[in-house]
């Protein structure tokens, strides 16, 4: 059923969305915590009247205005790509996906192009009261813009709260309220937005700690260590607590991809967590196997992350393609004999529409029975691989096994970096620690790097589907020329470089300068 499907344009659309997504988001993770650490500042300024937190207040602010405009920039070509490389996934979904992206847009061009410019250029202009509100309702609108893209993101993983109008086959909005607080959106939000204030606040903290090895600004950079310090480590527990939560529900809802985070191919009751492994260059026939080369396990926890039980059964990739009678799993081939039911459905429905109206009326009933829904269509996306081995649809074990353990390393490690330096912050003891100071600034990279992995694993491990079991990804591309994808997918790698290049310089400069252009 996929002969028709462009193997090259699917390939390249991938590519060029995920470039642009991998851009985007070096950008936002860091506006969206500074600009709450920029609040909490002026907050501080207002209620002492020191002048000093109103010059360290402007600093950081400008290094908010950096990135929030090339965010901007990036984000915009993002949902454009909806439109001209995705059509048939808009069409598809646009009832509910343009839902959210409207309201973000809302949300973003009036709380924050509105407020925005009375945080940059309202000082003296405006009275401090005013000024620190729309600070603050910048802060929020940045993050309440975020919470509509992740909500729409995990739907795409979740799919809930929908009917499929059959005669325009696209899916429309039923239910609002669970579309947004279905528990793989609340704890998508939760675990990307704490991950975003800890990145802030590691940023912060290594540029803090520049200045303190430079011997300038050296008030200014221990207060910054201090709230900066504060804020991402209560951001960091919720981030486990979030990350936690969000596993267990991608365990429910997603279980290939969960087994694919620990490698996991064959079921069993006290499953281990694989602490620390490796895993074989080598792929088996079954399955696309790789075996570890070696690897420290934690007993029964992973079946104790699901269940908080630690007899719980966490089903394997070979459990979940081959099927489990006794465990209500079903196989690979039953899910497309399932999903064929519905696409060939669809189809004698729109061959029968003004024909044959009581064939018509029959098949069009099935679309509007939950029961039948439930049994059929809910694995619609396998009808497109009827023709196809099970491999199809395991995703890549090994990038999913690698994104998510350094995503969960690095995760831990950020919770006693932060809380190491508040402690010594408060305790006045950085400035001698030159080590330390280091440590700080080659810190910045891995939040960055631990952010992108995260999205790796959420989208990698997705495939091949656009929404999970109902819509594979080779079905959701526009009907355009794989060469067309090929030009701007190097130009848009040209621009984005430029961009972030020219984004490193300016923040370097302003870094350079820092609130005193260069004094001490």
């Amino acid at each position: 059923m996929i002969d028709h499907f462009d193997v090259g344009l699917v390939d390249w659309s991938r590519a060029q969305f995920a470039l642009t997504a991998i851009y985007h988001w070096l950008f936002v993770p860091l506006t969206l915590g500074l600009s709450f650490i920029i609040a909490i500042m002026e907050s501080i300024y207002v209620k002492t009247g020191d002048e000093f937190w109103k010059k360290t207040t402007k600093f950081w602010m400008t290094i908010f205005g950096i990135n929030f405009a090339i965010g901007v920039a990036t984000g915009i070509i993002l949902e454009f790509q909806f439109g001209t490389n995705w059509s048939n996934y808009s069409w598809f979904v646009g009832d509910i996906f343009g839902a959210p992206l409207a309201i973000e847009g809302i949300m973003a061009f009036f709380l924050e192009s509105t407020f925005i410019a009375v945080m940059f250029f309202g000082w003296d202009k405006v009275s401090k009261k005013f000024h620190l509100t729309a600070t603050w309702l910048t802060a929020i609108g940045s993050n309440l813009s975020a919470i509509w893209i992740l909500i729409a993101n995990a739907w795409m993983q979740n799919p809930v709260g929908m009917h499929f109008n059959p005669d325009m086959a696209r899916n429309e909005m039923q239910n609002f309220w669970e579309i947004i607080l279905s528990t793989t959106a609340v704890y998508k939000f939760l675990h990307t937005i704490t991950q975003a204030y800890v990145l802030s606040s590691i940023v912060v903290i290594g540029i803090s700690a520049w200045y303190l090895l430079k011997n300038r600004n050296v008030l200014m950079a221990k207060k910054s260590i201090i709230i900066a310090a504060a804020f991402g480590l209560v951001a960091s527990i919720n981030m486990i607590g979030s990350g936690d939560n969000s596993a267990r529900d991608v365990a429910k809802t997603q279980p290939l991809k969960f087994a694919g985070m620990e490698a996991l191919y064959v079921g069993q009751e006290k499953a281990p967590l694989v602490a620390v492994g490796a895993l074989s260059n080598k792929e088996q026939e079954e399955y696309r196997r790789k075996n570890f080369v070696f690897k420290i396990e934690i007993p029964s926890a992973l079946s104790y992350m699901v269940y908080l039980s630690p007899d719980g059964f966490i089903p394997g990739i070979k459990d979940l393609i081959e099927g489990d009678k006794e465990r209500g799993i079903l196989s690979f081939r039953e899910k497309v004999e399932k999903g064929t039911v519905a696409v060939e459905a669809l189809k004698e429905l729109k061959k029968s529409k003004g024909v044959d109206e009581g064939k018509y009326r029959r098949l069009k009933s099935n679309f509007e029975d939950q029961a039948w829904l439930g049994e059929y269509f809910r694995y619609f996306g396998y009808g497109y691989f009827r023709d196809q081995s099970p491999d199809v649809v395991i995703p890549n074990v090994s990038l999913l096994f690698y994104s998510f353990h350094l995503m969960v390393g690095l995760g831990f490690l950020f919770v006693i970096f932060l809380a190491a330096f508040l402690l010594l912050g408060v305790q006045n003891k950085l400035e001698n620690k030159k080590w330390l100071l280091w440590l700080a600034i080659l810190m910045v990279p891995l939040p960055y790097i631990a952010s992108e992995a995260g999205w790796i694993l959420a989208e990698v491990g997705r495939q091949p589907w656009v929404i999970q079991d109902i819509l594979p990804t080779m079905a959701a591309v526009s009907k355009i020329s794989t060469g067309s994808v090929q030009i701007t997918f190097w130009m848009f790698v040209v621009v984005f470089t430029g961009l972030l290049i020219a984004e490193l310089k300016i923040m370097f400069k302003q870094i350079k300068l820092g609130p005193n252009k260069g004094g001490h």
